[in-house]
Parts: structure tokens; C-alpha cells; sequence
């Protein structure tokens, strides 16, 4: 049985987990898709040295900007 268990320590620990998951899942959707110009290296670039707000960035406004094929 665990007698030291911190709840605030298991949130902090769950949204680091959380934030990860999202920086490798949005990088990995930039490679995968195509985008007009230079815009791929501009989203991998932001999301990776800016991992939590670029991500969400991307989430909002980047998965817009991706070139649709038929």
C-alpha cells in the first residue's frame, strides 16, 4: 500500500504525460501531411521549440493550413 501518495504530484506528473502525447502526436501529423510552400518546416519548428503553446497552435490553426488531397 502506498502511505506517501500526493495528489498534486499525480496531476502534475499526468499533465506532463498529456502535454508529451500531444507535442509527439502533432509532429507526427506535420510529417505526415503536406503543406503549401515552407509552411511543414515553420509548424515543426514551432512546435518544437515552443512544445506545449505550439502544439495547441497547430491544433487550432495549423490543421487548417494543411493541403487537402482528393
Amino acid at each position: 500500500m502506498i502511505n506517501d501518495f500526493s495528489i498534486g504530484l499525480f496531476i502534475w506528473q499526468a499533465l506532463l504525460l498529456l502535454s508529451i502525447g500531444l507535442w509527439i502526436y502533432c509532429l507526427i501529423d506535420i510529417l505526415k501531411n503536406k503543406f503549401a510552400q515552407n509552411d511543414k518546416l515553420i509548424w515543426v519548428l514551432v512546435v518544437i521549440f515552443i512544445p506545449l503553446l505550439g502544439s495547441l497552435l497547430y491544433l487550432f490553426i495549423g490543421k487548417n493550413k494543411k493541403i487537402k488531397l482528393n
